[in-house]
């Protein structure tokens, strides 16, 4: 990365030469391509022809392939502090007794834990991430001060937290009145804040974790502020068990017959669906947040496309324990043909990665400012280095990234116009710090939950 000659500057930045792949069907591949910057904007994406235009900074993009920054959908930053352990005990940690818990962490703990999974998260390409958990009002600002989007919102429930892993369900309004309360305030005070790189969503946890009145005021409220909602939907047998035994409904004909099932929905696994709720899925438009990795750990697929032959849109998310997006694609590829047990046309690497981009932007409502390489949207772009082994030969360039790639192979990542990671390294934080800070916290959350 140099300094440009002394000109004119045409532009804040210049990437001359790398290899881009837009997520723009207009214009879906650029062998030997060219990005402009000025300020948080794209001001041109096209071939490299003549000399580089003068600009502030100059990018040489020889042996760097560019893409849309990645939108990650779905996920807990915190919940790094269960990696490694919380994927073979079965179930999401919330249902998990004798791991950390989120009623257990302090706000301290959360802001060191949320800025490692941001911090991850960012340096293997994700530039948004939708996040849900705990003290949010806190975490939110600070994952947003290592440059990345953040759209966040805490728990909303009306459950007693405490006793769900313990298999009790025991429903409290104002449990449920002091976190939507909570999400409203968080609302107000950051979104749109940081250039717009904050925003909030209504994250109501679970069908089984909100009673069928406080879901019903969820959608109420989402109509009244029009946020999206965010949820976990048929991620477990416990879940639809419980709502059959609650409400005499699967989840989906649940949030159907509330006024939620449709396309201000974001909906994490939907695993455990039926012919009927796959058609309902679908002809509501709901956004599908796909966890490929995090399932197939668990033993579980979702029918993703069955989902979106319905009509559904679908993303991809990370969940708990790992961030790297580019793995994720390679995931999803594999799980649908596992499905289908064949390779077909419909499903091939350009489907994974729109998951991963405009498909992405879609669900969080942002698909006019990000999600593509395209003149005029936010400048959101990540630059892997595919000198390396594993990318040669180059015979088909998306084909390396799916089938090959990892998050590790990000050199730069350049959100809203500001390079946030440079030679793969954080420009805005200490990345030394937060680790301390977070093995920290989760060691001393592991000790509090082995005593609990």
């Amino acid at each position: 990365m140099t300094e440009a000659p002394n000109a004119k500057p045409l532009a804040d930045l210049v990437i001359e030469g790398a290899h881009i792949l837009t997520s723009d069907p207009d214009q879906p591949e650029i062998a030997k391509g060219r990005i402009a910057v000025t300020g948080d904007t794209l001001t041109f994406v096209g071939p490299a022809e003549g000399p580089a235009p003068a600009a502030k900074r100059l990018i040489d993009g020889s042996g760097l392939m560019a893409t849309p920054g990645l939108v990650n959908v779905h996920t807990h930053a915190i919940l790094t502090m269960v990696r490694g352990v919380a994927e073979d005990m079965g179930f999401a940690p919330a249902y998990t007794p004798g791991v950390p818990q989120g009623h257990m962490v302090s706000p301290e703990e959360a802001v060191a834990l949320a800025r490692l999974g941001a911090l991850e998260a960012m340096k293997f390409g994700s530039t948004l991430i939708n996040d849900t958990y705990v003290h949010v009002d806190e975490t939110l600002p600070a994952q947003g001060a290592l440059g990345l989007r953040v759209t966040a919102c805490g728990r909303i429930h009306d459950v007693d937290f405490s006793g769900v892993s313990k298999g009790r369900w025991a429903y409290d309004m104002a449990i449920g009145k002091e976190t939507l309360g909570k999400a409203l305030a968080l609302a107000q005070r950051f979104h749109g804040a940081m250039n717009g790189r904050l925003g909030v969503q209504l994250a109501a946890h679970a069908p089984d974790t909100c009673s069928t009145d406080f879901l019903r005021t969820i959608r109420e409220t989402r109509d009244q502020t029009g946020l999206i909602v965010a949820t976990h939907l048929a991620q477990s047998r416990i879940e639809v068990e419980r709502i059959k035994e609650r409400d005499g409904k699967t989840p989906a004909e649940l949030l159907e017959e509330l006024g939620l099932l449709n396309n201000r929905l974001i909906a994490a696994h939907c695993i455990f669906m039926t012919d009927s709720d796959i058609e309902k899925a679908g002809k509501g438009g709901i956004h599908v947040a796909h966890i490929p990795k995090g399932n197939a750990t668990g033993g579980t697929m979702a029918p993703t496309l069955r989902l979106r032959g319905a009509g559904a849109n679908l993303c991809l998310s990370t969940d708990n324990m790992h961030a790297d997006m580019v793995e994720l694609m390679r995931w999803a590829l594999c799980v649908g043909r596992l499905q289908e047990g064949k390779i077909d046309d419909d499903w091939q690497p350009e489907d994974v990665f729109a998951m991963a981009t405009i498909n992405g932007a879609r669900a969080m409502g942002m698909a006019d400012s990000i999600g593509s390489l395209t003149q005029g949207k936010k400048a959101d772009i990540v630059l892997f280095d595919v000198a390396q082994p594993h990318f040669i030969p180059m015979t088909d360039a998306l084909g390396n990234l799916v089938h090959v790639g990892q998050g590790r192979d990000v050199r730069h990542v350049i959100i809203d116009g500001v390079i946030t990671v440079e030679n793969g390294r954080a420009t805005l934080a200490d990345e030394g710090a937060i680790m301390r800070e977070a093995e920290m916290a989760a060691r001393a959350l592991w000790r509090r939950a082995a005593a609990d």
